[in-house]
């Protein structure tokens, strides 16, 4: 692993930023261009330890903690573009804080060894779609505790600085589609990636495994929360459970599993 400075100083900065933007704290609803360019300043260190930490020696080190590291990062990148177009103020402090504990858990995790065939391009192009679905659905599950947080506190006499900076309820829960119906076309790519690529190295469409069914149970999640949306105009409490059972299923999908083999069974 890297100097364990580096990490501790990208935390920090993660984590300082976080506190600042929180909810119903000062930074929380500034804006401008440089509100959006502060969370870039640890994103560049944490892509330098990322890149360290997964290209280590030979092969791609994929293990629990680097792959949530790799997500937090995709989450950040994610996050400081889609801010330039859509108001996601109020959406900083959980992101940078997410992206704060997973610099941790990679700081402290010994190096993952190299994941099996991660010299072929169909397995780093699965990979690549893979990471990028679940960045977006990282954002949409934050997004849907905001808006949890929001409705919660709506009705009181008087409403936290949270809510009062917030666009409309009706204007975030669009916004929480739009991201989840970008995530699901990229879940479905990494779907059908994962049966090329087993294809092509075992001769079968996809193994029967627990990283299978949970992907298929996250996409078939979200595949009915947008049908529901569309056919009886889902929303609110039942889009934001519907949002966290399938981000829920999709991380047990992949990072779970890695971490049930890795920290609990020590494999």
């Amino acid at each position: 692993m890297s100097d364990p400075i580096l990490y501790t100083l990208c935390t920090l900065a993660y984590l300082g930023l976080a506190t600042w933007f929180w909810p119903g704290q000062p930074g929380c609803f500034r804006t401008g261009w440089v509100p959006r360019l502060l969370p870039v300043i640890p994103l560049i260190l944490h892509l330098y330890l990322l890149n360290v930490g997964v290209f280590e020696g030979q092969g791609i080190h994929l293990g629990f903690s680097t792959s949530i590291s790799a997500i937090a990062a995709l989450t950040v990148m994610t996050y400081v573009v889609a801010s330039w177009r859509y108001h996601l103020a109020g959406l900083q402090g959980f992101v940078l804080a997410f992206a704060g504990i997973a610099v941790a858990i990679e700081a402290i995790s010994p190096v993952p060894r190299a994941a099996v065939h991660s010299a072929m391009p169909a397995f780093q192009l699965h990979l690549a779609v893979a990471f990028a679905a679940y960045s977006l659905f990282t954002i949409a599950a934050l997004h849907a505790l905001l808006i949890a947080l929001a409705e919660k506190d709506l009705h009181k006499a008087v409403p936290p600085k949270i809510v009062a900076g917030l666009p409309p309820l009706l204007t975030l829960e669009k916004l929480l589609f739009r991201m989840i119906e970008a995530g699901f076309v990229l879940l479905t790519l990494t779907l059908a990636s994962g049966i090329l690529f087993s294809e092509e190295i075992f001769g079968k469409p996809l193994p029967w495994n627990h990283k299978t069914v949970f992907g298929i149970t996250s996409w078939l999640i979200f595949a009915a929360l947008l049908l529901g949306r569309h056919i009886k105009g889902w929303r609110g409490r039942t889009a934001i459970r519907w949002t966290l059972a399938g981000f829920i299923s999709l991380m047990f999908a992949y990072v779970g599993v890695k971490f049930v083999l890795e920290v609990l069974l020590g494999r």
